[in-house]
Parts: C-alpha cells; structure tokens; sequence
C-alpha cells in the first residue's frame, strides 16, 4: 500500500481503530497532516488581511484538533502497549512535531494576524472565552520565542527537538530499567508473611513468563506488597536497591543510566530560558502558573514543611522505637520503613491494607465511582462492550446527561502489566470543539497500574489504589464535563498547570465518607458493607504517618523548584548535592547512598511537572477547601455539586483559575482545610 492509503490513524471518523494501528502508519499520518496544516496557514494568512475568528483561529483550531486525533492515540500506545517498533516510530516523530510547533510558534506572520484580532475584539464582537483563548496564544507565541532574532530563533527550535528526544529517552530508560528487573523463587518460603493476594499475584506473574513458581517484579503491586510485608529483609533490601536505583549509575545496566539525560535536560531547559529572558527555568515553567514566582513557592512549601516536620519527626522516632522494641530492628533502613509502618499501625489500628482489600472488588468500586458521579452532576455512566481497544484488560464507556444525550467517552486501563509504564494519568484522545456547527464529543483515557485479578478472584484494590481511581477519573471529568467549545480552553487545557489538580484531589475526599464507602464497598464473596468497627479503625488511621507523606512530597516539591532555579549544574553529582541538601532540611527517611531517585522521577525529567511539581500541594489547599464546602453544606447538597459543576468543571480553562475558585468558593483558598484534612491543625 502507498504510505497514506487505508491508514487507520488518516481521517479517524470516531474512535481510533486500535487493533489496526501499526508502527509503520505513524510516520505517513504524520508527515501528510503537519504538509496539510503548512499549507493551510499559509493560505489562511495570504487569503486576507482583516483577520477574525472565523477565517483564522477556528480554521487552524480544526487542523490542530485532526493532527491531536492522529497523535494522542500513538503517544498512549507508546505508554501502555509499549514495543520496539512502535517506540521507534514514536520517537523517530517526536523532532518533526517539535519542529512544527516551534515553526508555528515563531510565525511572526501568524502572531500578527493573531494580535490584529486581540486589538480588534471589541469590534469583532469576542466572548470572553474567546478572549482567553486569543490571550493564551499571544503569551504561547511569546514563550516560543516569536520575538526573537534569526540565530536565536533557530536555536529555541534546536534546544525543543533535542528535549522532546530526551526527556522520552529518559522515560524509556526507566521503563527498560523496571521491565528488566525479575526475581524468581522456586517455592513460597520467601514470601513469608506477603498475603495471599500477593502471592497469588506473583505465582500469576511466573506463569505470565513461562516461569515456574512465584516471580516478583518491578510493577509497583508487586514491589509494594514486598516492602510492606514480606518478612525476609535481605528480600527487602534486595528489591528496594533495584528499585531505587533503576535507570542510574547504580543500576544493572550502564546503557540505562539517565545521568546525562538529566545533565542534559537541565541544561537545554536552562539555556531555553534564558533565551527568552527569564533567570532560569523555574521563572519560565510559573509565567503560565498560579504561582507568581518561584520565591512565593518555595515560602508556601517552606510554610507547610514548618508546620508538618515536627509532626513527622515524632512520628519517625516512634517507628524507630517500635522498630526496636517490638520488631527487633536495632537499625531501622529505608527497606524496613514500609514494612515497620504496616505492623505498627496494625497494632496501633488493628487494621492494614489487607484487611479493607475484600471490600473493594473492581466492579464495586466502578459502580460505586460511577454512582456517586451520577448522583453529584446528573449524568448517567453506561459501558460499550462493543468497543475495541489497545488490550483486552481495558473497558469502555460512554456518559449522557439529564436528556439522554451523549455527553462524553472514556477508555479505561486498570493493571499493571509487562510493556507498561507505571503510574497512573489521564490523556485525551479529544477535546469538546465547535466546527462548522458540529460538536466533538471528548474521549479521555484513563490508566492505572492496579494489581490484576488473581487465583480465581476478582482484582481487589487497596484502599490507596481506590483513590487513586478516584484522582484520575477527577481528571477526565474535568476534561469531558466541559462545556467549552473552542480548543485551546476546553477541559483541562489552558488551566494553569498548578490549578489542574484540583479537581482530580478533590474525588480523593470521597473515598473516606461513609456514605459514599457505602455506594462501592461492599464484601466480594458476601456482599456486607465495611462493618462500623472496620470504618471506625480506617478513620483512627487516616492520619497515621500523615505528617511523614506531607514532608516526603515537600521534599520532591521543593528539590524539583531549586533544582530548576539553580543555573549552574554541570554533572548528575551536583543533582544529588541539591537533592541531599533538600533532605537534610525536610526528610526525616535519609535514604542509603546508593538511592538514586531522581533517575527515575519522570514527573519533572518525562512529565510537565519541571519546576511545577508543588502543583500537589498547591491544588491541594484548592481542593480540601472546595471540599469544605460540601461538608459544611451537605455532601449531595445538589445546589453544591451544580456550582462545582458549573464553575469549577464546565468552565475548562476559559478563565484563570482562581476565579473559578472564588465563583466556587465565594473567597481566597485558605490552607487551614487542608492542615485539617492532613490531621496537622492545631
């Protein structure tokens, strides 16, 4: 066939048709639509002078949402289908849209016509959306460099295309460093003391390999069910420093080290920086946040870090204390943390994870999930069994409103497993747009990495992988409930990237209200609720170690800020100074020399959380105290969940985000909710 004909990513009418996708598709879809969208803006440009709405943005707005339709299903594929000829064509296309993004965003022509239509929008008669939209892009246009010289302009557009290459190098590396980890075990004495779902699980991942007996693994389920519980600490120690030193000069294998990826990234981000004529990149990444600088962030964390490390100190010496009276552990290490923590909030509480996991069996959870969705916004939630994907793990569905029209579509992936990355997101395959009075329905994919099912049950979730659920599905509600029809400020685009969270931590509340436990959670062999004394056990223990989460987070927060305020970093050791030094004021874990986790933090190195990674903290004061308000007012108060609806989801970006807030909220976010929610209120 010729390099455009029958390619299922070309003219994709409705969903993607994934069975059909083919590493060899990606780079003839690629190549045709960014020579379609050329030739479009140059025609756009030549064909007018009076420049409007419709005869520029909404035209250039349906060429970005085709090439979005043709892309984003590759980029998810590379995430969750991952194989050699896909990461090629993958990454062998990352340069080319680099290059078409800086070309665009350089357009001194197009950034023209875009302000003729900025300073005419009184005339041409502009909504405020609209206006939004058009201020978003003139700052897009100057944060690209449109307004520099002819040599800088070129190397803006070398220091992108290199980054877009590297930063995926660097997520492959920890992806081939996770995948290439294995521990076989012939029988399960070494497993002394993991529960039977964990076992079963590890006996499932033998088979999977074609191994015989129990196989441990890197995938987060299998590792965490080892640090919590396993009672063989060389075992621990074993699979911690493998963990820990995946994708690094620590690591097995030298050509996964991202010592110079990281090197390198920080000095492209710095240089691109300065180029533009900030001080650094942290100055750069908070010139589209909330944030005003980098010192009103680093005075917010230090405030929280103030207030929570006393709390978290007294909560490490007690563990070591019980490490040593009860566990016989004279010299507690970072393998033993998880493990200690787990006996004692078992003896504290008489509850542990494992006790709470038969009350969330993964069509309970979804229905409950759902139900509390449809109840708070007035939609309905329905599955599509017909609708083909990636892998035979993933489900589908479909939400209406009120009046039984399709409102939005979501693909949804829940296990871990071999060829995928860990974590768990949210990605769009399409936003809500407008065109030629059509509307696009938006499709979300949402990922987990849970423990799937196992010795003849049902995948039964953690607490924690409850809410983390919760968090993503927060995110495609903020992408599909929109009612924004113009591109750039549709969901969750143009919302500043420390507000984005939000919505996605606020779900998280759910997970710990009765009434909504009570929707989901629910015995998968005898169908009984979490009886009271198990609800009153799981509340005793909301808040163990809490102070202890708080100041671990504060520390990535704070090591990502100065990391990227510092203008001088040269070698992966002056990394490790930054990152030992941020330890030495806020940890109270001080991880072995070996550690390396910054190797694998793809949150700031892959991700968009460079210089944006207290983003969790900050939304986090947005979202406990939006959630106050249902608490004070009713849980299903129907007039509360219309306003979040309304002035929180609907809106997308089309206004900043702390008007939203206030519409919301009627006030300023206060931090008080969130020091209560995280139990460390005076």
């Amino acid at each position: 066939m010729s390099s455009t004909d029958q390619n299922p990513l070309l003219d994709i009418a409705d969903l993607p048709n994934f069975p059909e996708i083919k590493a060899e598709h990606i780079e003839p879809a690629l190549d045709k639509l960014l020579k379609q969208s050329r030739a479009l803006t140059e025609s756009l440009l030549n064909d007018n002078t009076k420049y409007t709405w419709d005869n520029l943005i909404e035209p250039l707005e349906k060429a970005d949402n085709e090439l979005e339709r043709m892309w984003s299903p590759i980029s998810h594929m590379n995430g969750v289908v991952n194989t050699p000829e896909l990461r090629d064509a993958y990454n062998g296309c990352l340069p080319k849209l680099s290059e078409y993004s800086t070309e665009m965003g350089q357009n001194k022509t197009l950034f023209d016509a875009i302000k003729q239509i900025q300073d005419n929008q009184d005339e041409l008669g502009l909504d405020n959306a609209q206006r939004k939209s058009i201020e978003d892009s003139i700052k897009g246009f100057k944060l690209s460099g449109v307004d520099l010289d002819d040599e800088k302009k070129q190397r803006y557009g070398e220091i992108s295309s290199e980054l877009s290459t590297i930063t995926s190098k660097y997520s492959d590396n920890v992806l081939d460093a996770t995948n290439a980890w294995t521990k076989q075990l012939d029988d399960k004495s070494a497993l002394k003391g993991l529960p039977d779902t964990a076992i079963e699980q590890a006996a499932a991942a033998a088979k999977q390999r074609d191994a015989e007996g129990y196989m441990l693994t890197l995938e987060f389920p299998s590792y965490y069910a080892v640090m919590s519980y396993a009672d063989d600490r060389a075992l621990r120690e074993e699979m911690y420093r493998a963990y820990s030193t995946r994708a690094s000069d620590q690591g097995g294998d030298a050509k996964l080290d991202n010592s110079a990826n990281m090197e390198k990234i920080l000095k492209l981000r710095q240089e691109k920086a300065q180029l533009l004529g900030f001080n650094n990149y942290s100055e750069l990444s908070l010139d589209t946040k909330m944030a005003d600088s980098p010192k009103q962030v680093l005075e917010f964390l230090g405030e929280l870090a103030e207030k929570s490390l006393p709390f978290a100190k007294k909560e490490y010496e007690a563990l070591k204390q019980f490490a040593k009276d009860e566990v016989g552990i004279d010299d507690m290490q970072a393998w033993d943390v998880t493990y200690v923590s787990e006996k004692l909030k078992q003896e504290r509480y008489s509850i542990s994870d494992e006790d709470l996991k038969p009350y969330f069996p993964v069509d309970n959870v979804l229905n409950g999930l759902f139900e509390l969705v449809e109840k708070l916004y007035n939609v309905s939630i329905k599955q599509n069994n017909e609708q083909e994907s990636w892998h035979d793990d993933v489900r589908f569905y479909e939400i209406y409103n009120a009046n039984g029209d399709l409102k939005a579509r979501f693909y949804l992936d829940l296990y871990a497993r071999q060829h995928k990355r860990g974590g768990a997101w949210m990605a769009d395959f399409c936003s809500r747009f407008k065109s030629n009075d059509a509307i696009q329905t938006p499709v979300a994919f949402m990922t987990c990495n849970s423990a799937p099912p196992a010795g003849g049950k049902p995948a039964l979730f953690t607490h924690d992988e409850v809410i983390t659920l919760f968090h993503e599905f927060g995110h495609g509600l903020h992408h599909m409930m929109t009612q924004i029809e113009y591109l750039d400020i549709s969901g969750i685009s143009g919302v500043e990237w420390d507000a984005v969270e939000l919505p996605s931590q606020f779900m998280e509340n759910w997970c710990w209200q009765r009434e909504a436990l009570d929707m989901f959670a629910a015995h998968y062999e005898t169908g009984e609720k979490i009886p009271d004394e198990l609800f009153d056990k799981m509340q005793a223990a909301k808040h163990f170690q809490t102070a202890m989460g708080m100041v671990r987070q504060l520390e990535f927060s704070i090591f990502d800020m100065r990391l990227h305020m510092d203008t001088d970093i040269e070698t992966s050791k002056q990394i490790q100074d930054i990152l030992d030094t941020v330890r030495d004021s806020v940890a109270v874990v001080t991880p072995p020399t070996f550690n390396r986790f910054q190797h694998g933090f793809s949150h700031i190195f892959a991700g968009g959380y460079a210089a944006g990674y207290y983003s969790y903290k900050w939304a986090e004061v947005l979202s406990a105290d939006a959630f106050a308000r249902f608490e004070e007012e009713g849980l299903f108060n129907q007039e509360v969940g219309k306003a979040f609806l309304t002035e929180i989801l609907e809106v997308g970006g089309s206004r900043p985000a702390i008007e939203s807030f206030k519409a919301f909220r009627g006030r300023e976010p206060s931090v008080d909710a969130l020091l209560k929610h995280s139990g460390l209120a005076a």
